[in-house]
């Protein structure tokens, strides 16, 4: 007996309904990344596993795809090193490549692969699948796309401000009203780490701070305490916990906890001008919000990041996010480039315009027209018509087999097909066709000379 079908956990498969609204989701965000002035470009699926390792912190690394060798992998492996049955000593020899982890290391690589060949500042987008080993869950996937938009090379605040501006028009587009773009600085967390005395743990300490929203504070604070934080330093930094007020209150707050640190002072100001800014353009749908908790854990952050939230009452995870990175070339030896870029989550924006019922209904209809099929001579006629009306722009298709009408009427049912032709002995005769409506059940002749009378009506909606 054969064995049952199965894909990995965590993959999906689509059907065409589902494809049609991803697309949707993706033409919107297309669409508003080339009107921000970003071009598009692609990068392999598989990179070399230099090229991704140690970019994502201990915990990102962990989640890496690792690709095996092809061939014999394992004969090429000393004995020591295989008896030894440590992974971290035994994956260099026998896996040089890996899945991408995220668009944005690659990205880095490019740009200095590239660099003589792009002007910058580069201003790019980027929609491919990327690949990691969590656990699968609600909103969470081993295999997604990312939607990403980065600049790099122009170290202004003004281009973070576009980014909020960037975010708020895609929400707008898709009618999500009510996201909240949160937003904080890197320079803070650096500042906060300093003032407690734990500066030479700010990895482990934002990496703990970012899961506050998944695990609560009692269990950040402890995962802090077995990283080496002290308690006498996680009791320094509890103001941060406790931040509430505008954001000018709590930007107040922190020149107070930070008067005697130049980074955490210097990413203060950062966020005053960057709030001030949006303030004066305004936003269309979407709120900014300082909190001062958010971390994003990824190491390569150095300015401003950004997570983004559904609307209230939705229970999802982050639907977008991004940040500042200062040097993220200089690790492929490209120095002094300063970047900044965001990322559409665009499964869990689906999850959201699923939930909240804002998908359009003309994406549930695949077919504009399908013409039934009554015979040999007929479907020949039919055939002739079907193409023209796909040279008028019409989405039309004939129904392969002469099969029993009522069968035909009900796959045309269940494609939620608005239009059947019907094209029989009679029609040809008359020189006509049959429209009927699906919806309403009304039947009209058009002739087959002046097909483009239909057409229009199909167009206009009737």
């Amino acid at each position: 007996m054969a064995k049952k079908p199965s894909i990995p956990k965590g993959t999906r498969d689509f059907s065409p309904a589902e494809v049609a609204r991803r697309n949707y989701i993706i033409q919107t965000i297309k669409k508003h990344f080339e009107t921000y002035g970003f071009q598009p470009i692609e990068t392999p699926s598989f990179e070399n596993s230099e090229t991704l390792m140690g970019k994502y912190g201990d915990e990102g690394d962990r989640l890496i795809f690792k690709i095996l060798n092809s061939g014999d992998f394992i004969s090429k492996v000393d004995d020591v090193t295989y008896s030894s049955k440590n992974s971290a000593s035994l994956t260099p020899k026998i896996s040089e490549k890996a899945l991408r982890y995220d668009l944005t290391v690659p990205f880095a690589r490019y740009v200095v692969m590239h660099q003589n060949e792009i002007d910058f500042p580069f201003k790019r987008y980027q929609i491919q699948p990327v690949w990691r080993a969590d656990r699968p869950q609600k909103g969470r996937f081993r295999e997604f796309y990312q939607c990403d938009a980065d600049v790099v090379g122009a170290d202004s605040l003004l281009q973070e401000v576009e980014f909020v501006q960037l975010y708020d028009a895609v929400f707008a587009d898709l009618g999500l009203n009510g996201a909240t773009i949160k937003i904080n600085n890197r320079k803070i967390l650096s500042g906060i780490a300093e003032v407690i005395g734990a500066k030479h743990l700010l990895v482990d300490f934002t990496v703990a701070l970012d899961k506050l929203d998944k695990i609560g504070e009692e269990k950040v604070k402890a995962e802090m305490m077995e990283k080496g934080i002290s308690e006498a330093a996680i009791a320094k930094a509890q103001p941060l916990f406790e931040m509430t007020g505008t954001a000018s209150e709590q930007l107040g707050k922190l020149k107070t906890i930070l008067a005697d640190s130049e980074v955490g002072m210097l990413g203060v100001s950062e966020l005053e001008e960057i709030i001030s800014t949006v303030d004066m353009v305004g936003l269309q749908s979407s709120s900014l919000q300082l909190d001062v908790t958010l971390a994003r854990g990824l190491n390569y952050y150095t300015g401003a990041i950004f997570e983004v939230a559904a609307p209230e009452g939705v229970k999802m995870g982050s639907i977008g996010g991004g940040g500042r990175y200062d040097d993220l070339t200089g690790i492929f030896g490209l120095k002094d480039v300063s970047g900044v870029g965001i990322s559409f989550g665009l499964d869990r924006i689906y999850l959201v315009l699923e939930e909240l019922n804002l998908f359009p209904d003309s994406l549930d209809t695949s077919l504009d027209v399908l013409c039934l099929n009554f015979g040999k001579k007929e479907g020949t006629a039919a055939l002739k018509l079907v193409s023209g009306l796909r040279k008028q722009g019409l989405r039309a298709d004939l129904y392969p087999t002469d099969t029993k009408v009522q069968k035909q009427f009900k796959y045309a049912d269940k494609r939620g097909v608005p239009y059947v032709i019907l094209l029989g002995d009679q029609e040809l005769t008359n020189g006509k066709f049959v429209v009927k409506n699906m919806k309403t059940g009304d039947q009209k002749d058009y002739s087959l000379d002046a097909t483009e009378v239909f057409v229009e009506k199909v167009k206009s909606g009737f």
